[in-house]
């Protein structure tokens, strides 16, 4: 297990410190990118804590080159956001290669299994809460930026032009409330209930971001989870899309008022400016449309076991699909590379299609 954290805090030391810097022929849209948010678009964090929600394993990475603790067989959404800013791959907080000025370009604090709620994902041992990740943030401008500014009004300046990401939600649904037997909370809430407290929860922890200096916020809403392997492998009843109708209708209550809230929040946060990329609308689209998008399988994870590939997810050494590029689903949860490439190019871009009010050039502009 040491020689597996030293060959992995090696290969970081060689992507963030050396390679992979997109920021060195042109100036970037803004100085730097935090990301909040699960396994989507963990970058690594969950390498250094005592979990079961680990990636750091082939045939994770195999196309990045070796395993990061990406739970994709490459780059994910966020990483390709970070490419479109001109920043580098954003390193993960928890990486020893986390210090110095390797922090000023931004970095990564999401954790896989993590929600909203602070006790989703606790089957699967440590992970860190959107509340832990807002507090790590609370320390990285604490010890490690403010050394690198003069005066407090630099550093609100930096942090008010830098681009904060929020992609969480997904997993207070499938990791807590679609499971009956472990949660308690599909028994106390309806779901128009527990869509009103993850939102309620969520807005607060918003406000903490923001009074810690945050201004440009990108909220992400949750995907079709009824359409992903490992809810097809558990359910025969299917809608006409080969989805499970239920549960994104759960997903939708959620959605419908995280699209809401910026128009709420830029009101009550004076000065601050948020989006809400609509995720789940281009998601169901590839899974229904696949052949849009240049994508065959919509339905199987590329690297898993059982029905859709997703009754096991990837285990280590397992032989995953050879035509990675024509699946949307790289193992029984998470996209693929190319899905995810397709999904920043629609969101992370100029266009308004799957962003609200504003696009996100837009608001890395501001």
């Amino acid at each position: 297990m040491k020689n597996l954290l030293f060959c992995v805090v090696f290969l970081e030391l060689v992507l963030f410190g050396y390679g992979h810097d997109q920021s060195r022929n042109h100036h970037p849209l803004a100085p730097a990118f935090f990301i909040f948010g699960d396994s989507l678009v963990d970058s690594g964090n969950n390498n250094y804590i005592p979990t079961l929600a680990k990636a750091n394993y082939l045939p994770y990475g195999i196309d990045f080159g070796f395993p990061t603790g990406r739970f994709c067989n490459g780059r994910t959404v966020v990483d390709y956001g970070a490419i479109y800013l001109g920043l580098p791959l954003v390193p993960p907080y928890l990486s020893p290669v986390s210090i110095g000025h390797n922090v000023l370009k931004g970095l990564n604090y999401a954790s896989a299994a993590a929600g909203i709620l602070d006790e989703t994902g606790q089957h699967y041992g440590a992970r860190t809460t959107l509340n832990g990740q807002i507090s790590q943030f609370e320390m990285t401008i604490e010890s490690k930026l403010q050394p690198f500014f003069q005066n407090p009004a630099d550093l609100r300046k930096y942090l008010a032009k830098s681009v904060i990401a929020i992609n969480i939600g997904s997993n207070d649904y499938i990791n807590n409330y679609l499971m009956p037997d472990r949660y308690s909370s599909s028994q106390i809430y309806s779901g128009e209930k527990y869509a009103n407290l993850l939102i309620k929860t969520l807005s607060a922890q918003i406000a903490r971001l923001y009074n810690l200096g945050a201004r440009k916020m990108v909220l992400a809403g949750s995907g079709p989870l009824g359409c992903i392997p490992s809810q097809l492998s558990m359910v025969k009843g299917k809608n006409n899309s080969g989805c499970v109708t239920k549960i994104n209708n759960l997903v939708s209550m959620f959605n419908s008022r995280l699209k809401d809230l910026p128009k709420t929040l830029n009101k009550t946060l004076p000065g601050s400016f948020f989006i809400y990329q609509n995720f789940y609308d281009l998601f169901h689209d590839m899974v229904v449309n696949p052949s849009r998008y240049g994508l065959v399988i919509a339905n199987k994870a590329c690297c898993g076991s059982g029905r859709y590939g997703g009754a096991l997810t990837c285990l280590p050494l397992q032989q995953p699909c050879m035509d990675r590029h024509h699946y949307v689903f790289w193992d029984a949860f998470h996209p693929t590379e190319i899905a995810n490439k397709i999904i920043s190019d629609n969101t992370f871009s100029k266009s308004t299609k799957y962003s609200h009010p504003i696009s996100f050039y837009e608001l890395a502009k501001l």
